[in-house]
């Protein structure tokens, strides 16, 4: 089975090499390049993860979480942050925002694609 990913990035890089990884393992990938643009991706989408920024123009990494998990939709969805900060205020506040998980930039193609696995692949929401 594949698995649907919306990823958020401003980076245009970023975006580049996760479409790569994850397409490189199979999955299906819709991509935003900000909080914003991903709310217009996600309408009418039904991913198996979120993976956000959480620096972004427009509409942060926080905000887009919060408006995501106010969908009842996507109340549920895994939603993974990745970026670059590592400050464990910012990670409690992703966790209070909704956020599933954390991994730090530069990602490691197999890691990212193994926490996917974990969090949104066959019965991990059972």
């Amino acid at each position: 089975m594949s698995l649907s990913i919306l990823a958020v990035d401003d980076s245009r890089t970023i975006r580049d090499m996760l479409n790569l990884a994850l397409c490189q393992a199979g999955f299906s990938t819709s991509l935003a390049e900000d909080g914003v643009h991903g709310l217009e991706v996600l309408d009418g989408l039904r991913p198996d993860a979120i993976i956000t920024d959480i620096n972004m123009p427009r509409l942060d990494g926080f905000g887009f979480i919060e408006a995501v998990r106010g969908q009842d939709e996507h109340r549920a969805t895994p939603i993974l942050v990745l970026t670059t900060e590592s400050a464990p205020e910012l990670k409690s506040r992703a966790r209070a925002a909704g956020a599933t998980g954390w991994i730090v930039k530069p990602f490691d193609p197999v890691k990212l694609v193994r926490a996917l696995h974990m969090v949104a692949g066959p019965g991990a929401s059972t």
